[in-house]
């Protein structure tokens, strides 16, 4: 017999397993004495055939769910995305393999999510632990839709507070330096990530039919949001770069797997490597050439608005993780305020004259 409160409510649940079948159900008090009561009662009304209380479907096992999710995972999302999954379930098999998904709960979400966190002589990363709780709680999503599950243990669970701090922005100089040190198809991504602040794997799987460079656009379409699903406008270095690469690849994808252009490409990581120990540039991610698109688009003017429909976030706030104007742009802005505050007074000074 196992009591617990739910995020989501001020009573006291119970949950508890008799003859391989799961119940449980609120006993609606939030006195736990009262609830140890009304559990017991609850128990002896199953030994004794009284099915009168909530009764959990039976579910598969979650080692055979994770299973089935990644299949699904391998087919409709990046190989990138997958990657992320494939690591993430494993600790998570390893904890809840044996378990039918409707005997875990939110309390077992966090108990997973501590355990995480400080494990042994070990403490994980904020994001690492993240990266299991989004892998599961894409899974429970997942089976929710095809109703094999109620609903999804993990949507009450508040995922680890990270550091976004450690950001990374490329200047020119370093950008001059790191592209001349890049070979191809580095340097076509590099480029497309500084002028149209796609993400890696949008530039991967890029599709000829989907490049029209007659009107000077890319579009999308892929993504988890709809805002992800967009028309990205082209610089006219980005546009002169895919029509050379149009011209010269072959097949459907505009970035081709080396040997078979039926395929799009996969990391470039290693090249990415190579190119900074080149360059001499201090060490940033190839991700970080995104972040150095929003920011400069900020620094240039763009409005948080528009950047965010470019960089195709579905919230402001994510947007302006990304905006990071430096101190010489924020006292410019002073200044500009400065400007504009005397010439307005200037001019209301003059109107009172004339009148």
């Amino acid at each position: 017999m196992h009591l617990y409160k739910r995020k989501d409510s001020r009573f006291w649940w119970y949950k508890f397993v008799y003859d391989g079948v799961a119940y449980a159900a609120s006993t609606k008090t939030r006195n736990r004495r009262d609830a140890e009561g009304i559990a017991s009662k609850a128990r002896l009304d199953v030994t004794e055939g009284k099915y009168n209380i909530k009764r959990q479907k039976e579910t598969p096992l979650f080692k055979d769910a994770m299973a089935r999710f990644l299949e699904h995972s391998r087919e409709h999302n990046a190989p990138n995305t997958t990657q992320r999954y494939t690591a993430a379930s494993k600790p998570l098999v390893k904890t809840f393999g044996a378990k039918q998904l409707h005997i875990i709960t939110a309390d077992d979400v966090e108990k997973y999510k501590a355990d995480r966190v400080k494990k042994g002589e070990t403490t994980l990363k904020p994001a690492s632990v993240n990266a299991d709780l989004a892998c599961l709680s894409a899974m429970y999503t997942f089976l929710v839709d095809l109703e094999i599950v109620d609903k999804n243990p993990v949507s009450s669970v508040k995922f680890l507070p990270v550091d976004n701090a450690k950001t990374r922005v490329v200047s020119l100089e370093e950008e001059r330096l790191y592209l001349a040190a890049c070979g191809q198809p580095l340097y076509d991504i590099a480029v497309l990530m500084l002028d149209t602040g796609m993400r890696p794997d949008e530039i991967y799987r890029m599709r000829r039919e989907n490049v029209n460079l007659a009107v000077g656009y890319v579009f999308n379409p892929y993504g988890k949001t709809k805002a992800a699903r967009r028309k990205l406008t082209l610089s006219r270095r980005a546009s002169d770069l895919l029509r050379l690469r149009l011209a010269t690849v072959e097949g459907e994808y505009v970035f081709p797997l080396d040997g078979d252009p039926s395929k799009p490409m996969g990391r470039v990581s290693y090249a990415h490597e190579v190119a900074l120990q080149v360059s001499g540039c201090a060490h940033f991610r190839l991700y970080d050439l995104r972040h150095t698109f929003a920011t400069r688009a900020v620094e240039a003017g763009v409005d948080l608005v528009t950047l965010k429909a470019i960089m195709g976030h579905s919230k402001i706030e994510m947007t302006m993780r990304y905006a990071h104007p430096n101190e010489e742009h924020q006292v410019m802005a002073i200044r500009k305020i400065e400007e504009f505050m005397m010439r307005k007074a200037m001019e209301e000074n003059g109107a009172t004259l004339v009148n």
